[in-house]
């Protein structure tokens, strides 16, 4: 399918600039990456698991961006020795968006079921590096994440979330009596600035409604904070490992599940191609 609109406004576009501007800053200041050969390993697999499922379930090639997407999501969030890591979590989240549907569409954002099966049953670490010590990076980051998203149409989302982490960080630090800038900390996190504006606001996964988007982001902020006050509950713990991702997967898929299926199929829209969720 063709379209008319340039590809510096195209969503997909933006997406993979922003991904390729986290990757590429967070090597230059601070190492993310424990060695180069990540890079091949999660893009390759990518874009094999890409193009061969395509050509299965589809009969015709896939796309190239979007294993890029998918690959460079798992290198910049995956903070592992080993390679194999990177591997089997970009061959989850591009196998995701072909198995886990309803009506045609995706039900989690690529990136994030894959990360959170992959914390589920094993011990790899992930990014949390903060980036308070360096301002001009943070300043950058966000001053381009912003203009991507507010050429995406999802600058609301990424406001919502960003208002309701800050609100319920400082619910968290009237109940604990930890210094309210400890809660804030995780929004200058290479995480969080992943998370706020490009996993929460994937078009694909994300109700189609302004209304909806916004309640559905609060509820996310809440679960997540719930996550957060709860750690002392040993069945809890293992979402301490990333309590935004968590909290999406648990939400985000309700949230696109009950929209879908109070839609008739006949108005739900043409599916989109496998391929297209941001990550």
């Amino acid at each position: 399918m063709t379209t008319n609109t340039p590809w510096w406004k195209q969503p997909k576009w933006l997406i993979t600039v922003l991904i390729t501007l986290l990757l590429v800053t967070g090597q230059m200041q601070f190492g993310i990456l424990r060695t180069l050969w990540v890079l091949p390993a999660a893009v390759g697999t990518a874009v094999v698991t890409e193009f061969a499922l395509s050509w299965l379930v589809r009969g015709r090639g896939g796309s190239v961006q979007s294993a890029y997407i998918s690959g460079t999501s798992t290198v910049i969030l995956i903070k592992s020795p080993e390679l194999w890591p990177y591997a089997v979590c970009a061959m989850i989240a591009v196998a995701s968006k072909y198995a886990l549907t309803y009506r045609g569409r995706h039900l989690w954002n690529p990136t994030n079921f894959s990360i959170s099966a992959l914390l589920l049953v094993t011990s790899v670490p992930i990014l949390s590096i903060q980036m308070g010590n360096s301002p001009w990076i943070v300043a950058l980051v966000w001053a381009v994440g912003l203009l991507i998203v507010t050429r995406a149409g999802v600058l609301h989302v990424t406001l919502t979330y960003l208002l309701a982490f800050s609100g319920f960080a400082v619910l968290r630090a009237g109940l604990t009596g930890v210094p309210i800038a400890t809660e804030l900390a995780p929004l200058t996190g290479a995480m969080y600035q992943f998370f706020a504006f490009f996993m929460i606001t994937d078009p694909p996964t994300t109700v189609a409604s302004r209304r909806g988007r916004i309640g559905v982001v609060i509820v996310i902020a809440a679960v997540e904070c719930g996550i957060r006050l709860l750690a002392d509950h040993p069945e809890l713990r293992p979402l301490l490992a990333a309590p935004p991702i968590f909290a999406l997967a648990i939400v985000g898929p309700i949230a696109k599940w009950a929209e879908l299926r109070r839609a008739a199929p006949r108005t739900a829209g043409p599916a989109p191609v496998a391929g297209t969720s941001g990550a």
